[in-house]
């Protein structure tokens, strides 16, 4: 045990010691490599600490009923945690009084790994995510998701992914629990305003137990993150939530339309979003944050005003590249 304690020491030591050097040379030199080895390795141990706050916060509200305030509290950790190793964050810009919604399905725009930032933002009180089931087998992080209450979805199987969407909908029905979804179904690696197609998952469950969609999106932060180009920049990435669509009159055959309806609407506001002011500026060091010194939130309109502009991320954006990018990517298959 002592020579596995020392070997761990030693393991973290390195670890944070290479984590200096590349943040001393991505302070000295313009090349983007420093700075996104550092912003990895930072992201990582901020991955690692908030999951195993979480383990031990799920394990604590175990007996404190609810317990499913364990996810929202490690996401808030995980906001701070990251906004203070990486100076990264995301902005809500419009829309925060709809994620006081419950019980609600919310769906959102699903770009890279830095979304589980995204849902530290935005994440609310009474809610869990739903994430593929390989993820329960991941040390910590999936420890943290399963005494949490995560809804686990085995994308293989169609029959235990419904009943896995069963179990959720009774209970977002008896114990006013929300869900979080990521309609896309993976990464869309977006590098302009695009969406992938939507699953029908997170529509019949909303329909099943008789609860709006809340729909909420994060602008394309290609300017931010771009894995191929190897970029990893410190930004503040604008969100805005959307009104929620309520389901309470519609049955299994609305859900073709309800899908459509809500990737419109996200796709629009994902168009306006990246194309705004703050969109087009996410990387820019200078930007201040839009709380700072004293609260005030946009409307929707203000939010996303000046989208007819061309955009951010290297002057790529719009709806013509996100369909160029969509055929790219092809069409996945539906749960």
């Amino acid at each position: 045990m002592n020579v596995l304690l020392s070997l761990l020491l030693q393991f973290l030591a390195l670890y944070l010691l290479l984590s200096m050097l590349l943040l001393a040379l991505s302070l000295l030199t313009a090349h983007p490599l420093p700075s996104f080895l550092y912003r990895l390795l930072a992201s990582y141990l901020a991955l690692l600490l908030c999951a195993t706050y979480g383990v031990l916060a799920s394990l604590a509200l175990l007996v404190l009923p609810p317990h499913r305030s364990a996810q929202w509290a490690t996401a808030r950790a995980f906001q701070h945690t990251m906004a203070l190793l990486t100076g990264i964050s995301f902005e809500i810009l419009a829309g925060r009084q709809h994620l006081r919604t419950r019980p609600a399905v919310f769906v959102g725009n699903h770009q890279t790994a830095l979304d589980v930032l995204f849902l530290g933002t935005i994440f609310p009180r009474h809610c869990s995510v739903t994430a593929k089931q390989s993820l329960k087998r991941v040390p910590f992080l999936g420890w943290f998701m399963a005494l949490s209450g995560t809804v686990f979805i085995d994308r293989a199987d169609r029959a235990t992914a419904l009943r896995a969407f069963a179990g959720a909908a009774t209970e977002m029905r008896e114990q006013r629990q929300s869900v979080f979804i990521f309609p896309e179904g993976t990464r869309s690696n977006a590098e302009a305003a695009m969406l992938l197609p939507f699953k029908k998952g997170a529509f019949h469950l909303a329909i099943q137990a008789g609860v709006p969609i809340v729909p909420v999106v994060a602008g394309c932060y290609w300017g931010v993150l771009g894995v191929r180009e190897r970029r990893f920049r410190a930004g503040r990435i604008p969100v805005v939530v959307l009104p929620p669509i309520p389901t309470a009159h519609l049955t299994p055959a609305d859900v073709e339309d309800l899908t459509r309806q809500t990737r419109d609407a996200m796709l629009d506001a994902l168009v306006r979003l990246t194309n705004s002011p703050r969109g087009r500026h996410a990387a820019d060091p200078a930007l201040k944050p839009l709380t700072t010194p004293a609260p005030r939130f946009l409307s929707l309109e203000e939010a996303l005003a000046d989208g007819k502009e061309n955009g951010a991320g290297g002057g790529t954006s719009g709806r013509e590249d996100g369909v160029d990018q969509l055929r790219r990517h092809g069409h996945g298959k539906e749960i």
